[in-house]
């Protein structure tokens, strides 16, 4: 099961990598809803066309990930929900480093998914949402050839700069839930300065096996 949604989650944060590629201007004036319907249409045309995606090249999706989609991700919320009521105990600068070490290691777990995307394509389901809500949750499915359709919801909230991504659903399981587990038990072990050190660790042997990967293609 834990492999299974993390293929699924895979294929999540493949999908966001589009975001980016609207300018923030155009996020704003849109709403959630439609941004995420065009944007979804877009990654999966991009990742079917892009051969050098296709073939897994690792550094161009690394690199696309850093320019395009992290300033459309609200990674200080999303980490402060993870780590629960500890975050409010840490330092600002342990909260920065946390928050850091959470976003690199979401680029590297989730950036070899893009090259998996196939023949996917996203159907939404009507929002249900008033026009002052500032927080709204946008609900889809991923239609496959093959397999039962994935439930894929987003919820983002409003800020000053639009709209922006703080959490992600697939099959009833909430990303930032799945992480919160773990790191309130490494917390509960370590404190925060010893979760902040597991992350950089695992993030040291991710950047580790990707270089390798790529130096043997």
């Amino acid at each position: 099961m834990k492999r299974t949604l993390t293929k699924f989650f895979n294929f999540v944060f493949a999908s966001l990598l589009i975001t980016g590629m609207a300018s923030g201007a155009a996020q704003a004036q849109e709403a959630p809803d439609a941004l995420i319907k065009r944007l979804s249409q877009e990654i999966l045309d991009t990742a079917k066309n892009d051969k050098d995606i296709q073939a897994g090249n690792q550094k161009k999706v690394y690199d696309m990930v850093e320019s395009k989609i992290l300033p459309f991700i609200d990674f200080p919320r999303m980490t402060s929900l993870a780590a629960g009521k500890s975050w409010k105990e840490a330092t600002p600068e342990q909260q920065k480093q946390l928050t850091n070490e959470f976003r690199t290691l979401l680029v590297f777990t989730y950036s070899g998914a893009i090259s998996q995307i196939k023949d996917q394509r996203v159907e939404f389901k009507p929002m249900r949402a008033e026009a002052s809500d500032t927080e709204v949750e946008v609900r889809t499915q991923v239609i496959q050839s093959r397999g039962e359709p994935i439930v894929l919801n987003y919820r983002l909230e409003k800020l000053a700069t639009g709209w922006k991504i703080f959490d992600i659903n697939v099959l009833g399981a909430w990303l930032v839930e799945t992480y919160k587990g773990s790191f309130s038990a490494e917390i509960s072990k370590s404190g925060i300065d010893g979760l902040i050190k597991t992350l950089a660790e695992k993030n040291k042997k991710l950047a580790a096996s990707s270089a390798a990967k790529n130096a043997a293609k």
